[in-house]
């Protein structure tokens, strides 16, 4: 599958572990998302994507809807 940014052929999968914090100063007392998903790096424009399982999803999607989001741009 091509590079959705550049459009290269020329990527590779690694093991990563991700930390997700809320925004802002309402993020503070949210918690921190740990993920360790297989994340797709084009080694050429160094666009890369990763899925979020389920169980995690479910945490990040309750606490965004809760005041402040992660969508609202305010930090």
């Amino acid at each position: 599958m091509a590079c959705k940014s550049c459009h290269s052929e020329n990527q590779r999968n690694f093991i990563s572990e991700i930390a997700i914090h809320f925004p802002g100063l309402a993020g503070l007392s949210k918690p921190i998302v740990l993920v360790f998903p297989t994340i797709v790096v084009c080694l050429e424009c160094g666009f890369a994507q990763f899925a979020i399982p389920n169980a995690e999803l479910r945490v990040v999607r309750e606490h965004s809807s809760e005041g402040e989001g992660a969508g609202s741009g305010k930090n």
